[in-house]
């Protein structure tokens, strides 16, 4: 079976995120300007799940059915991640234009970020059955770079990691509106 930890993931990022927004005041409350709200973290996921999920189906439509025990990262892929994608990276970089979230996010960004990891998980659950570790896709934001499926999807769990750890920070936040 793939890692558990990956689907672990996607359904704790929805339980945990679910009791810290009771009111939209909370939802785009920023803890300074520039920073970003709790929902502008969750649009910014969501948006990202629809932009890399569908190039990760499509690697997967003819790929090689072996099941994989674990993901294999090559150095380049463990590099990039620790990089710039992992909680607290190395490197800050600006989101790519695509998936920079609004300014002022609707409340329904929760059940549709849900939503968007229900999607993960199932191409998590097909992927299981697939050659992740040499199955390439295109990866959506730099057309150049072709990671393997498995390099992928450990970006969205990494990915995700990050940028809830960055909503909790903002509800514990001083000045939080309870």
């Amino acid at each position: 079976m793939l890692q558990p930890s990956l689907n672990y993931v996607f359904i704790a990022g929805g339980i945990g995120i679910t009791p810290i927004i009771a009111m939209t005041e909370q939802l785009n409350w920023q803890p300074s300007p520039g920073a970003w709200s709790i929902g502008q973290c969750l649009e910014h996921l969501y948006i990202t799940n629809e932009v890399y999920l569908p190039p990760l189906w499509a690697a997967l439509t003819g790929g090689k059915h072996e099941v994989v025990r674990e993901i294999r990262l090559g150095w380049f892929s463990r590099w990039f991640i620790r990089n710039y994608i992992a909680p607290n990276p190395a490197k800050r970089a600006k989101a790519p234009s695509k998936i920079v979230p609004a300014n002022n996010v609707s409340p329904d960004i929760l059940p549709t970020f849900l939503r968007s990891n229900q999607a993960v998980r199932e191409l998590i659950a097909r992927a299981s059955q697939y050659d992740i570790n040499s199955i390439r896709f295109e990866n959506p934001f730099i057309s150049i770079l072709r990671f393997t499926v498995g390099t992928g999807l450990e970006i969205l769990a990494k990915h995700q990691s990050r940028h809830l750890l960055q909503a909790e920070g903002v509800r514990r936040s001083e000045g939080f509106p309870s």
